[in-house]
């Protein structure tokens, strides 16, 4: 009988795999992070997903992965299915979080250490850039060269990723691929994934034989929610974009592109561009200003 196959990205799954088995965990940080030649993670211990804030009346969240290698560093691993613009306002708070988390009574500054934020999204979040990975951090506004490294945000866009779009090492591509192309229309992994020790045991980690009724519902009501929610924020997209229509005015049609995400408009620009349309008719279809236009 052939194997099924789970899709990794679930919370059910993608907690099993990567919460669970820490040198999977170590291998996929060290594939997808921007850490420096010789500082590679050796170790981790798994720390508590929930970031408790110093201040009791500030709000707790709880992210998907979250541990500390035994240089102190701090991971926080998340898998995003939908992307909105709050989304990496949250990140920036829980890496904040993680990076005075072990603040207290006493403490020395030198004591707090950096904080790398993995956050994979299944959507498109910068669709006026081409590549699919991001990472922000802190740089002198001026001079080249110059940066605080202690706090590193990484965004990587999978819709985008595609295995011939980069000439990244070889585990990194391995690893993507893995959270791309494993599903449950998968028949059999590509034999190059599962030449990897790591990447085949995860694949085996998300066979369906290895999850039991209560979770293979949990995982369906999973992607129930997750369909839900495209479906709401589609239609709030439409009907944003109908009552800046019916308004008439360029006020009206972006409160409407901004209750749609105004990404969406980016990629219809980009499309009616690469068409040959020029920028006055562009505008008039998006709503995008000239400037905006013109740098995709």
């Amino acid at each position: 009988m052939a194997k099924k196959y789970l899709d990794p990205k679930a919370d059910l799954t993608f907690k099993r795999v990567f919460g669970e088995h820490k040198e999977l965990l170590i291998s996929f940080l060290n594939a997808l992070l921007p850490l420096p030649q010789g500082k590679e993670i050796i170790d981790i211990q798994y720390r508590s997903p929930e970031l408790v804030p110093i201040s009791p009346d500030k709000k707790d969240t709880i992210v998907d992965v979250r541990c500390e290698d035994n240089d102190h560093r701090h991971f926080i691993v998340e898998m995003q299915m939908y992307w909105t613009n709050a989304f990496i306002k949250r990140a920036l708070l829980n890496t904040c979080k993680a990076y005075s988390y072990p603040a207290g009574k006493g403490m020395l500054y030198d004591d707090l250490q950096p904080v790398y934020t993995l956050s994979l999204v299944n959507d498109i979040a910068f669709p006026q850039l081409d590549d699919f990975y991001h990472v922000y951090q802190l740089r002198h506004a001026k001079a080249q060269g110059y940066t605080i490294d202690d706090i590193q945000m990484v965004f990587i866009e999978l819709p985008k990723f595609t295995p011939t779009s980069t000439a990244d090492k070889r585990l990194r591509c391995l690893w993507l691929r893995f959270l791309t192309e494993i599903n449950e229309h998968t028949k059999a992994p590509d034999p190059e994934l599962l030449a990897d020790k790591n990447v085949s045991k995860a694949i085996e980690l998300v066979e369906e034989s290895a999850y039991n009724e209560e979770e293979l519902y949990t995982i369906d009501k999973y992607w129930d929610a997750v369909s839900r929610e495209r479906t709401v924020m589609a239609e709030k997209y439409g009907l944003g974009l109908a009552k800046g229509r019916a308004e008439g005015r360029a006020e009206g049609l972006a409160e409407g592109l901004a209750k749609g995400e105004q990404q969406k408009a980016f990629l219809i620009a980009k499309n009616l561009k690469s068409m040959g349309l020029g920028t006055t008719d562009i505008m008039r279809a998006t709503g995008l200003t000239e400037q905006e236009i013109e740098v995709l």
